[in-house]
């Protein structure tokens, strides 16, 4: 035991392995505690930063292969792309955690900071042109709603807080061996489960007053080919109606299409949205249905855009459509864009760069970015259309509750990945939502999983995967605001100005 202790690589890999099984669907969480104790280890066996890095890279391509090796059901390149480039960017908060642990004295203050370098990084890789948050460390634990539920305060990024500072104490405890650190550790590891037990509530079915039932279809049209493999877009369009029609019932207010349920790019003003118009009006039911989306400007308009149409400058959107039981049809734009696979990254920079015009930075953009939280709202419900990797924000997903969103709706196609762990991470997520804004989900997913969730995490309803279906729920409309809705990132935002802080100090106290 001792010997392998001793071998960064068998520490770094090993590492790598256990974070893997931490997340969905092994759902091994609890491992993610000594695979952070190797991580420290590791650097604290290190002789340089340069080597530190080189170790690690291995652990965490492990780490990201066991978790996302999904993403080269989609696209080859771009998959191993992503690994690839991921493992980098987490090589740098662990060189931090190994900066302070030679820099800082004190066990307790060196955890901290330890732990604010992770969570900072965790949030800064939220918020750029390459963000993949998918393995932030708070989303393996989303299927145990009953120790995370105070996340609805910190954000689920308090997870990732509540395992690598456990883990850094822990490590501290292991080279240091004094009570105090004991007691420290012991506190922290016990006090999040704990509260979250002491806030738990149960929400098996909607309260009687203010709910809304929702229809959610699941085509299962299969996405790697043109129309489903269908004869067109009129056959598409049928085959949701149909199986819409055996769905829905006299109490249905709203029916939930799953993203590109629309296999096709139309204009708002096209023959297929004048009869999601018209299907409307005739049901009296609202539709949310996932669409690619044609988009026209002015002739002197500013934005990127792929070509032109009828003399004007167009583009296309990744969207959904909000059909009300009038006929009016407005639109969502998806804001969160995979990078690479769905938009080029930094592309408006580059375009503002390249002052001599010599690329078209328009046509090979990518998807139109969304930029406003756009809403279906009647007089009984709000909710947005949050598509696909919008569910995985909870920055942006903030924006709508703010604006009184009584429900979240998530539309999603998930398969593009196949029957691999993709689907099943990324349904377990929408719980963290839940939980984090108090808030009902309903899930649309072309292939699956669709369901209901509670504002607690639990499931309510869940489909299997791969098969054609569609069911009502009734759920509730609620106008409750989270500590985390109200005051936003305001846990990361202290870890990277701790972070931020003590390295400036660090620096300028060695060069006195």
């Amino acid at each position: 035991m001792k010997k392998w202790l001793e071998n960064k690589w068998v520490l770094s890999i090993a590492a790598g392995v256990l974070l893997g099984l931490s997340f969905p669907p092994v759902n091994l969480s609890f491992l993610s505690f000594p695979a952070f104790i190797l991580f420290f280890h590791l650097a604290q066996k290190c002789n340089s930063y340069k080597q530190l890095a080189y170790y690690s890279y291995a652990g965490f391509v492990v780490w990201n292969l066991i978790g996302t090796y999904w993403l080269m059901m989609a696209s080859l390149p771009a998959g191993v792309a992503a690994i690839l480039a991921n493992s980098v960017l987490m090589t740098i908060p662990l060189c931090l955690i190994k900066y302070f642990s030679e820099k800082s004295s004190a066990p307790l203050l060196t955890s901290l900071l330890q732990t604010s370098a992770w969570v900072g990084y965790e949030f800064l890789h939220h918020n750029w042109d390459l963000s993949w948050t998918w393995l932030a460390v708070g989303n393996g634990w989303a299927n145990f709603i009953g120790i995370i539920q105070y996340i609805s305060v910190t954000g689920f990024l308090g997870i990732s807080f509540w395992v690598v500072l456990s883990s850094a104490l822990t490590y501290q405890l292991i080279l240091r061996k004094e009570k105090n650190i004991l007691y420290a550790t012991i506190a922290v590891f016990l006090f999040f489960p704990l509260w979250s037990l002491l806030i738990y509530e149960d929400h098996s079915e909607a309260d009687s007053q203010n709910r809304t039932e929702v229809a959610i279809i699941q085509p299962n049209h299969d996405s790697y080919q043109n129309y489903a493999g269908m004869s067109g877009l009129t056959e598409v369009v049928d085959s949701l109606f149909t199986l819409t029609e055996r769905t829905i019932t006299s109490e249905t207010e709203l029916v939930i299409w799953p993203e590109n349920a629309i296999d096709g790019y139309i204009f708002k003003d096209s023959p297929t949205a004048s009869r999601l118009a018209d299907s409307a009006q005739a049901w009296k039911i609202n539709f949310l249905v996932g669409t690619g989306l044609y988009k026209s400007y002015p002739a002197d308009t500013k934005e990127l855009y792929r070509g032109t149409f009828r003399g004007l400058p167009y583009n296309a959107f990744n969207a959904a459509l909000f059909v009300n039981t009038m006929g009016n049809i407005e639109d969502y734009e998806k804001a969160n864009l995979v990078p690479v696979v769905e938009r080029v990254p930094f592309v408006n920079t580059l375009a503002a760069i390249d002052i001599f015009d010599w690329v078209d930075w328009g046509k090979i953009a990518g998807f139109g970015k969304g930029t406003t939280p756009d809403m279906i709202s009647t007089d009984t419900f709000t909710t947005p259309g949050l598509i696909c990797y919008d569910s995985v924000y909870p920055s942006w997903i903030r924006e709508f509750v703010k604006r009184d969103a009584t429900f979240l709706t998530i539309i999603t196609n998930d398969g593009w990945w196949g029957d691999t762990s993709g689907h099943h991470q990324h349904f377990a997520y929408a719980r963290l939502r839940a939980i984090e804004f108090d808030r009902w989900i309903a899930r649309s997913a072309n292939n699956g999983i669709s369901g209901i969730i509670a504002p607690n995490g639990s499931i309510l309803h869940k489909t299997d995967y791969w098969v054609r279906t569609g069911f009502t729920s009734t759920i509730q409309n609620r106008s409750t605001k989270t500590i985390y809705t109200r005051f936003g990132n305001w846990l990361p935002l202290l870890c990277l100005t701790l972070t931020i802080t003590f390295w400036v100090f660090f620096r300028v106290r060695n060069k006195e």
